[in-house]
């Protein structure tokens, strides 16, 4: 390995890794990845790789993982000078400058998808995303003003497993919908109403959509009439809802699973 020791933190080739925070974001499909176990997974897939921050250990301990990637450039330091580049306190020891993959096109998407609304929260993306992937659904529907999959703490809160899954940012929802229901998928919105279908009732088909809504608003009565069922989690009287992020971790299993005992049968 050809590592570079910083002489001057203020490198161009380092600004990203302070310029590009968590929300932040780049037209040129730049983004931020740090922790070693976030990196050494990006490092196993075919991702474009621009460069690597790290220090020394980083280096000795994944030397063989780094080695079979071509990356411009390996820039080395210690802990205390990648505080300084970045502009803060930082836990780990590796960040990771990369090309995000193309999006893909919605015709272009498997049988089963993941997609929502208004989401806030990074976290709450990641974490539909990790399990996204643990489950074996392989494509996230984003909305463009959602933080992005790959943005620093929703990648990191994935673990790096979005780098598994196929991603479609759309612009506005109610054409989005109509455009998946013409390429025959049935659309399954997730929301507590009288008229709800209880998961352990809902009919799986071999194409479908789960959309989630937002954290605190859920979906609108437009979303929910464009969608063919609405269906909710059974719960216990009290408890109004499970956070986002676990009910759609819950919904994808039972989905997942119910479609593949259908295709057993």
């Amino acid at each position: 390995m050809n590592l570079i020791k910083i002489e001057n933190i203020h490198m161009p080739e380092l600004e990203i890794y302070h310029s590009l925070r968590e929300s932040a974001f780049r037209d040129d499909k730049s983004f931020v990845a740090d922790s070693p176990k976030v990196a050494n997974m990006l490092l196993k897939t075919s991702m474009e790789i621009k460069s690597i921050l790290a220090t020394p250990e980083y280096y000795d301990a994944f030397k063989e993982l780094i080695t079979h990637k071509n990356i411009p450039k390996l820039f080395v330091t210690d802990k205390k000078e990648m505080q300084k580049i970045v502009g803060h306190k930082i836990h780990h020891n590796v960040m990771m400058h990369g090309i995000r993959p193309d999006e893909s096109s919605l015709d272009k998407l498997g049988d089963t998808i993941i997609m929502v609304d208004n989401i806030s929260s990074s976290e709450n993306i990641g974490s539909i995303a990790r399990s996204a992937a643990a489950l074996g659904i392989n494509s996230f529907v984003v909305p463009q003003q959602a933080p992005h999959p790959y943005n620093r703490r929703a990648l990191r809160v994935s673990m790096g497993h979005v780098s598994m899954l196929n991603i479609h940012i759309y612009e506005e929802i109610i054409s989005t919908c109509q455009a998946l229901k013409n390429l025959g998928y049935k659309i399954f919105a997730a929301e507590v109403q009288e008229n709800s279908t209880p998961l352990r009732h809902v009919e799986v088909p071999q194409k479908w959509v789960l959309l989630m809504g937002n954290e605190g608003k859920g979906l609108s009565q437009e979303i929910l009439d464009v969608c063919d069922e609405v269906v909710t989690i059974e719960m216990l009287e009290g408890v109004k809802s499970f956070n986002v992020s676990v009910a759609a971790s819950i919904m994808m299993y039972q989905f997942k699973n119910r479609a593949s005992s259908k295709i057993l049968l």
